[in-house]
This record gives C-alpha cells, structure tokens and sequence, in this order.
C-alpha cells in the first residue's frame, strides 16, 4: 500500500474515531441532597415547610431572592418601584419559559400571586393579605395595589408567595397541582416516592441556564442523623442539608468532607394549644401561669449543651442576632423551680400534672423532648411524648390534635415572615387559636410603618407580649450546619438555609 493512501486511511479511521468520541455523551450528573424530613405537598400556595422550601429552591424561581448579605436581588423580576405608600410595580425578566413551554408573563405573575392570596387553605394569604389586587400593565409589568401600606412585601416575594406557576397546569390540577408541579425555576419536577425522595431533572430552557451544571438532583430523605452521616461518609450522597452538632467533628475529620456553617434566621420552640378544639381545655390551655411555671421548669442553655453541644442560643425571641430587629434587651427567663411549683400551686393544679408533648420524630428532637420531660419534672409536670412522622405532626397541629409541640421555625428575613402568621388573629399558621386585640394592633402596625427603629420598638413589644401569655415558648435560635463532599463547588451559605443549585457543580 503507497505511502500516502496509508496516510490517508490513518486519518480517515482517527476521524471516525473523534468522531465516535464526540457522540458518546458525558455521564449524566445527579446532585444527591440528604434531608432530615420529607417535604409536605410541593405546591408553593399550600405548603408550609423548610424542607419543601428546599425543594423548591430547585423547582420554582420566584420574582425575587435574598443574597447572603439578606439583600432583596431580582430573579423573575428585574426591578420593582414604589409608586406611593400603596401602589408597587413590578419590571419582569423578558423570555421566561415555565418548564411545561408556557410562556411567563405578567398574566402568569397575575394568576400566581391571586391564587397564593385567595385560594382555600392557602398558607400564603396572610403573607399576602393586604394585597387589594393585582394589574397586568402590559406583558411585561404588573402593579400590586394594597389596601394600606405593607413594608415587608418585598421580602414575601423572596419566599414562595413570589413564586410563580404554569397558569394552564394549575388551573387544571387545581389542588392536585403539588403531584406534578411546573414552575419557572433551573430544575423539572420528575418523581417523588413519599418519605425516600425527590428526583428533579434539568430544565434545558431555564433562563439562567449557563449558571446550572448537573442533569439531575435528587433530595433523599433520611431522618436519623447517624444514617444521614453514614451516608454522607460513604458518598452515597454528595450533601447533608442538616448535620447535628454531636456529628460535626466527625465530618471535620474526614478528608473527603467539609463543613459549612452560618448563622440562621429560624428559631426552635414549643406550641401551646390554646383553644384550638377539645385539647386545649386543659390547665396548659386556659392559664398562663401554668405555661410560665412549665418555661420555668426548662434550662434553656443546658437543654442546648446536651443535645446540641453548645451550638444554638438560648432565646426569647422569634428574630435572631442577626437582624436588625432583636432585641438585645429581651433575654429568656432562667430556671426557677421554686416559682415554677409556686405558680402551679397558685394555679390550682395537682401535681404530678400530666401533659402531652407532641414532637417529630428525629433522634436529635425526641431527645430534646426527653430532657424536658426529666427537667419538668422536677416542677411536677409528669410529659408525655408522643413522637410523630414530621408531616403527620403538622396535620395534627392544624387539627388541634396536640397539648403542647415541639416544632421549629425557619425563619424570614422580615421579621413579619416570623410572627404575624402565628401569633395574629388571622394568621393561617395561628393553629394555637391565640387571640390579643393587642397583638394584632402591634402586628398590624408594623407591617404598616417602614422606619426600622420604629418596627423594632413594635417587635419588642410584641415579643414582650408573647413572653407574657405564651402560645409559643421560645427555646434558641438556630445555626445552619451542612455537610459537603468537597467535589461540590460553588454552594453559598444564606441565612436561610436553602440550597440554591446556580453555580454549583463538582469538581473536574
């Protein structure tokens, strides 16, 4: 064979081979996400848990976001005005595309934000309750007009009461919307199997398309935080949305793994029915000097040594440190059993006074339950724990099926996000029944007035007020603590703790 057809055979056989090459597609990339609950129903109007938040981090953008500095930053949205105290207009992102190929518009805006705020059993309308309506100015604009002045509406629309969904698939799911889920965010629903997990796949028309790196992410769900670590260790999951205090040092000592932690904005307590059906007429429920005799039979700071090594901080508060808004001033009450028995007694209440408390059920929880139960009892309250699926808890709460419930808070950037939904009249996360004219009148007018010297003054009044009657005890404030392999690069703590996937990737 001459010399050059040699050549030539060469050339042609390494070119079929390129050629083979570059149609072999790359191995598919899937993010594995661990997290300590399963998410409640994936419909931003009617769900109400962090975990979901997490979820829909990947799922549905909104019209804006916070930066780790807690910054409003447009996302949907590109800018917005207030044209006076009651009038705001929103500027939308141009070419948008919902993941079904509907197009987002300010029809789309329009839809979303009337069904969070009048839907049946929406979680969003009292974060959205003094929007009057809403006008599409043209497909790109639409203007909120509210019935009296609402500070903290831009920082609801950084939540899910600013995500916006596909108008035709909700308006034909209706209620059954959360099954399959279309929204405008980096990530397609794909298949949820309850209580294991999420799988999302990318969505080739994001509009920040060029910022998202992996083809698929899946959020696992595993309760028990030593199975959470052991998986993480293993590699059989790439991230740990929650690592307990008790495992951060092991996951420091592993090579292959980091830890990732900041101060949040959330808050743990424990929820005191009222008069929310039969099981608030107890003691518990009808007297606030047998609340105050049960905050006084906890040591806040020892419960936080033991369970939590230390980590969290005591409070009496639903703002953290971090805000502008705490109140430095406002510290939670030590222990004192000799006043906790002395108000028991004044009370009329005959010990051992059995009470209920209902909790999640996670290790690091049903442990926190556990130590308030022996510390209680030394003030003469015999607590019963009765540990529940996370989900199963929540629907017990909103049906009055508790006594007291040891359950947490994420936490808003707006102090509003944190206290009016539980503690005014009409708050939809009030499932304690607590009712003050008071409270709401302070609610009401902090949500009114923007000057943030003057909100504090309300919010500490608030929190007085609360500290007082006590629907909910505040036990500390949270830090967020994650665990990374470190082939994951790009991820940026927030305050709030979502995971937001723009920018993320592994490590070539």
């Amino acid at each position: 064979m001459p010399a050059a057809h040699r050549l030539r055979t060469s050339a042609l056989a390494a070119a079929g081979l390129l050629a083979g090459l570059a149609a072999t597609p790359a191995p598919a990339q899937t993010l594995k996400i661990a997290l300590r609950q399963d998410a409640d129903i994936l419909d931003p109007t009617l769900a109400r848990t962090y975990i979901g938040r997490i979820v829909f981090a990947g799922l549905c953008d909104k019209l804006f976001d916070i930066d780790a500095n807690l910054n409003v930053v447009p996302q949907l949205a590109t800018g917005y005005k207030w044209d006076n105290p009651t009038t705001m207009t929103i500027t939308l992102r141009q070419g948008v595309t919902f993941q079904d190929g509907e197009k987002m518009d300010a029809a789309a805006v329009a839809y979303s934000l009337d069904r969070h705020r009048t839907m049946q059993g929406s979680f969003r309308r009292g974060e959205l309750s003094p929007v009057q309506s809403v006008e599409v100015v043209d497909p790109l604009t639409v203007r909120l007009h509210l019935k009296s002045p609402y500070s903290p509406l831009i920082y609801q629309l950084t939540d899910r009461s600013g995500m916006v969904l596909a108008p035709d698939v909700a308006k034909k799911e209706g209620k059954d919307f959360g099954l399959h889920p279309v929204c405008a965010g980096p990530f397609s629903f794909h298949e949820r199997v309850a209580q294991d997990h999420v799988t999302l796949d990318r969505f080739p028309g994001y509009w920040n398309a060029k910022d998202i790196h992996f083809d698929h992410v899946t959020y696992v769900v595993l309760p028990d935080s030593s199975v959470r670590l052991a998986n993480l260790q293993s590699g059989t999951v790439d991230m740990a949305e929650q690592v307990v205090p008790s495992d951060v040092a092991a996951v420091k000592a592993d090579p292959k793994l980091e830890v990732v932690a900041g101060d949040g904005l959330g808050y743990a307590g424990i929820a005191i029915n009222l008069a929310n059906g039969k099981r608030a007429d107890t003691p518990m429920g009808h007297d606030w000097r047998v609340r105050k005799a049960f905050e006084l039979s906890i040591d806040r700071n020892a419960l936080i040594q033991v369970v939590y090594n230390g980590m969290f901080t005591a409070t009496a508060q639903g703002v953290a440190a971090n805000s502008p808004y705490h109140d430095a001033g406002l510290k939670p009450p030590g222990r004192d059993i000799a006043r906790a028995k002395a108000l028991l007694k004044e009370a009329g209440v005959t010990t051992p006074y059995t009470l209920e408390l209902t909790a999640p059920n996670q290790p690091d929880v049903a442990q926190t339950a556990e130590v308030i139960q022996s510390m209680a009892k030394d003030a003469g309250f015999d607590i019963k724990i009765r540990l529940m699926e996370f989900a199963s808890s929540l629907k017990a709460e909103v049906a009055g099926d508790y006594e007291t419930y040891l359950i947490g808070w994420s936490g808003r950037a707006d102090p509003d996000g944190n206290v009016y939904g539980g503690f005014h009249s009409g708050g939809p996360f009030n499932t304690s029944h607590y009712l003050n004219k008071d409270m709401d009148a302070l609610l009401d007018k902090a949500r009114a007035v923007s000057d943030v010297a003057e909100r504090k003054a309300l919010y500490s009044k608030v929190f007085r007020l609360a500290e007082n009657e006590l629907p909910y005890m505040y036990l500390w404030t949270t830090r967020n603590v994650m665990g990374l392999n470190r082939k994951v690069q790009g991820f940026v703590m927030v305050p709030d703790g979502m995971i937001r996937l723009q920018g993320m990737h592994f490590a070539q």
